[in-house]
């Protein structure tokens, strides 16, 4: 398993600071760095050396381009070592402008093309549910499972304006109908969609029976409630992280920024 010196929140900026090339997506990049970090540090039950575990959680980024987060924090937590990010969009690296799942450990689904990834998450999560994987477990924090073994969760990150996209919306409802409780869906609401739904974000998944939380970015602790909860049954969730107004977290964490460009040298 590779091991990195850098395994704290406090240390992304170092790793994020040894990526370059897709400077467009940077804010699409950064918007999602806390939930991913607390996603990883606090909620999945995920490692690197239990990829292919079938009672772990499963994670899906739907919003796969600016993958630099995404790619920053599996670093920070082992998934491959943190020299791999300086090749960040070269022609022979595995960490391309879009996650793959065939070449970077830890990725569920390969991604980029907006508008997929909650329909993915939902047939994983039925088909989880149909292979009864690890059915009627509960999580134990000590040691990630429990007595009778871990339930899989299933959390698929999307955009809000990917879910302009149709394909989640035929999600959304399904889901709903289904009452697929171990799925929680977390739009990072950036104010950019280019319609808008009559009731908000909150309102289109409220009307086919999800469950629903807004939250803010920056706050660790309420996002780690809000994703940790216990299910309610038979009722999928969406967590709202809203990040128009929020701190730009990254920008003061010591004294590695995005502007240090270059590689781990520049920065201190």
């Amino acid at each position: 398993m590779p091991t990195n010196p850098i395994a704290a929140y406090e240390g992304l900026p170092r790793l994020l600071a040894l990526m370059s090339g897709d400077e467009k997506h940077d804010p699409a990049a950064l918007s999602t760095l806390d939930t991913l970090w607390v996603l990883y540090d606090r909620v999945l039950n995920v490692s690197p050396d239990r990829m292919d575990d079938p009672r772990r959680d499963r994670f899906l980024l739907s919003k796969g381009h600016g993958p630099q987060a995404y790619f920053a924090v599996l670093a920070s937590k082992g998934y491959f070592g943190a020299e791999l990010l300086s090749t960040f969009g070269m022609f022979d690296s595995p960490l391309g402008y879009h996650p793959d799942r065939l070449l970077v450990p830890g990725v569920e689904i390969s991604s980029g093309s907006l508008g997929h990834g909650l329909a993915i998450a939902l047939g994983v999560a039925l088909g989880l549910k149909a292979n009864g994987s690890g059915a009627g477990g509960q999580r134990s924090k000590a040691n990630g499972f429990g007595a009778g073994g871990h339930r899989p969760r299933v959390f698929c990150l999307v955009g809000d304006a990917e879910l302009d996209e149709g394909s989640n919306h035929e999600a959304i409802a399904l889901a709903g109908r289904l009452g697929v409780e171990h799925l929680t869906a977390i739009v990072i609401d950036n104010d950019s969609s280019s319609h808008g739904w009559p009731g908000g974000i909150e309102g289109r998944f409220a009307m086919e029976g999800w469950s629903v939380l807004r939250v803010p970015s920056h706050d660790h602790d309420v996002l780690e409630i809000a994703l940790d909860g216990p299910p309610e049954p038979r009722t999928p969730r969406v967590v709202v992280v809203e990040t128009a107004g929020q701190p730009n977290t990254w920008r003061t964490l010591g004294s590695g920024t995005l502007q240090s460009r270059g590689g781990a040298s520049d920065v201190q």
